[in-house]
């Protein structure tokens, strides 16, 4: 696949760094090295390739972790190395499916509970927090042992494990919004993505959703849009014309950074995003809707771990 963020160099110099960006702590390299060992066995059987891969990743972090970098600058420098080291593009391709198949079983369950919210603000609510609770969808995390079998009580009880509840203002600055920009995390997640897209939509907005533009870790490309049924559903779906993870200016493609700047607003999924937007001085309102998988980012947004946060930024 061929990125264009060589078209973009002109645009990036408008895009002013954050004061207090989202970096690496110590135990970050854990997770990395934790991650790759995961993928590595599930992208390649020969041994000499996973061991490849291994000793090259190592070699990559002796040179980049630092205290400057960024936890998924690092995360997409990893996928790429291990997908280029064993030749396969998609390591995560059968449990993106499974992740697919069984968001989509529950999608009548929260489709109910979103229903059940008596005013629009309240729909929205409820579809928000079936949103951050897709985002529990993924793997290889320390101490983050998502199952299957918890989504259901996990989305029950979603508003218990709300410790940033900043819904009522997204709502009020969505209301007053005509285009929105909807950035989406993993497979599985995009299913129940969809519930909030709709309420958007029954705003009156114009919602445009960016998938990743090839695969990177489980998250959600063209292809699971289309079996979530966000095709359908949003206005348009586009790609951020790059496997990168979260939001790489130097990277993403003309179409996605014009769209990007055309928009009265942002909602952002997942860690990724929240830890690379915070590197920016955002000029419009920005949703960021997630769950706190690891330590380093539920430490900076200063809340506990394994809970859900919608944060409205800058």
């Amino acid at each position: 696949m061929r990125f264009c963020g060589h078209l973009l160099k002109k645009q990036n110099k408008r895009l002013k760094r954050s004061a207090n960006p989202l970096k690496v702590e110590a135990e970050c390299a854990a997770c990395i090295l934790n991650r790759a060992a995961a993928e590595i066995k599930m992208a390649t059987t020969n041994p000499a390739l996973r061991f490849r891969a291994m000793i090259e990743l190592i070699h990559v972090l002796k040179k980049e972790f630092k205290p400057s970098a960024v936890p998924a600058d690092l995360g997409t420098k990893r996928d790429r190395l291990v997908k280029r080291v064993t030749g396969n593009n998609d390591p995560y391709k059968r449990s993106k499916r499974l992740c697919n198949e069984n968001a989509l079983k529950l999608l009548p369950y929260a489709r109910k509970i979103v229903e059940e919210g008596y005013t629009q603000q309240d729909r929205f609510k409820r579809a928000c927090l079936c949103a951050m609770v897709g985002n529990m969808m993924e793997f290889d995390i320390p101490g983050h042992n998502f199952t299957f079998g918890t989504l259901r009580k996990s989305l029950k009880e979603a508003a218990k494990d709300l410790v940033v509840d900043d819904t009522s203002k997204i709502y009020e600055v969505a209301k007053n919004s005509n285009k929105i920009l909807y950035l989406t995390d993993n497979a599985g997640e995009i299913v129940f993505d969809t519930l909030l897209v709709e309420q958007l939509k029954n705003m009156g907005l114009t919602v445009i959703v960016a998938v990743k533009g090839g695969p990177i870790l489980n998250d959600a490309t063209m292809e699971d849009a289309e079996i979530s049924g966000m095709t359908k559903i949003a206005d348009k779906v586009i790609t951020t014309g790059t496997d990168a993870v979260g939001f790489v200016p130097k990277e993403v493609s003309a179409e996605f950074m014009d769209v990007y700047k055309s928009v009265d607003m942002v909602f952002a999924k997942g860690m990724g995003y929240a830890e690379t937007l915070t590197e920016y001085k955002l000029e419009k309102p920005h949703a960021l809707l997630f769950r706190t998988k690891c330590e380093p980012v539920a430490n900076f947004f200063g809340v506990p771990r394994n809970k859900n946060v919608a944060k409205l930024m800058p």
